[in-house]
């Protein structure tokens, strides 16, 4: 721990940082926590996952979660569970990821916790935030438009070239294809990216506190259908998606058609793309899309929020059809 202690920097509100029993820190009006752990076999592998880009997913995972309640990343805690073998280079990596990102992020690392394991390396983010209004998921009203940010699939479409032997480099530089051709490398590494280093829009997240524009908001985490059912349950009202509006990321898109296969279904089940679903009144959507341009980010209006029970629809050119959820569930799935 000593070792690690000394490579954490001093940050503005940290009032006692590492060292003592506990950490004393300043946050704003309202103080949000929340946390997250990456499992080894469940959300990383060791022969496909540099170790830098692990540190880094693993405070991005609990940076989306703050953002998307429009609040500010302020202060992380770091507990690792690390097996007796585990190398010195994977935590010095780590380490790299989790200090980098949290630099870009204004976030203060400020303490944490090593312990022995049988098994497994279990990485765990607690992760402090500040905010003023905030956004929930219950706030959704019938006649607001379902908007995300950015495109969708290339997450889970880079789940699937892992397992097909892509490969990138600590650095994100590509090392393998995988089975694929160096005519797909743009797309490989694009979609290996999104799925080992997400990049969640925090700029926008942290701005919508200042803005009256959205009634709602998710981070889409477990996928497109999954995140916005939670919303629906939370709120008490039905949703309709567009399927010719939903964001397929093209380069996604691109590697299923060479597979035979359609992109949408990972755009709507894949999950771990770690953009926003808003519930936007329709006339704030042009308040938000200027907002949104300020940083370059894509919006997409991709279907309403309806009265009704709770539960989701597809509408596309043969008519609409019911849409379960197919994202991810941590007792259900086998590991990934």
């Amino acid at each position: 721990m000593r070792r690690i202690r000394a490579r954490l920097p001093e940050g503005p509100g940290i009032v006692v940082g590492p060292g003592d029993d506990a950490a004393a820190v300043e946050t704003g009006p309202l103080t949000l926590l929340t946390t997250d752990s990456l499992v080894e076999g469940t959300h990383f592998k060791l022969e496909w996952s540099p170790p830098r880009l692990v540190g880094r997913k693993a405070l991005t995972v609990s940076l989306s979660d703050v953002v998307a309640m429009a609040g500010m990343p302020r202060f992380a805690m770091v507990s690792l569970v690390l097996p007796p073998d585990v190398k010195l280079e994977f935590v010095d990596g780590l380490y790299d990821g989790l200090l980098e990102r949290a630099a870009e992020a204004g976030v203060g690392l400020v303490g944490g916790n090593v312990c022995a394991s049988s098994t497994d390396i279990v990485i765990d983010v607690v992760l402090v935030g500040q905010g003023d209004a905030l956004l929930k998921r219950s706030g959704a009203q019938p006649g607001d438009l379902v908007v995300v940010t950015g495109t969708l699939g290339a997450a889970a479409a880079g789940v699937a070239l892992l397992a097909q032997g892509a490969r990138l480099h600590d650095d994100a530089f590509l090392a393998s294809t995988g089975l694929w051709t160096e005519s797909s490398a743009e797309a490989v590494v694009h979609c290996l990216r999104a799925a080992l280093d997400p990049a969640p829009p925090l700029a926008l997240g942290r701005a919508l506190s200042e803005h009256d524009i959205a009634h709602a908001g998710i981070d889409l985490s477990d996928g497109l259908s999954g995140d916005l059912l939670h919303v629906c349950e939370e709120s008490g009202v039905a949703a309709r998606i567009d399927a010719a509006s939903v964001p397929v990321d093209p380069h996604a898109a691109k590697l299923a058609r060479a597979q035979g296969s359609a992109g949408l279904q990972l755009a709507l089940h894949g999950g771990e793309d770690y953009q926003l679903l808003l519930a936007v009144p329709p006339e704030r959507v042009d308040a938000l899309r200027d907002l949104a341009v300020v940083w370059e980010l894509p919006l997409t209006v991709v279907g309403e929020f309806l009265e009704g029970a709770p539960g989701l629809t597809l509408r596309k050119e043969s008519g609409e059809e019911p849409l379960e959820p197919g994202s991810f569930e941590h007792f259900l799935r086998p590991a990934r």
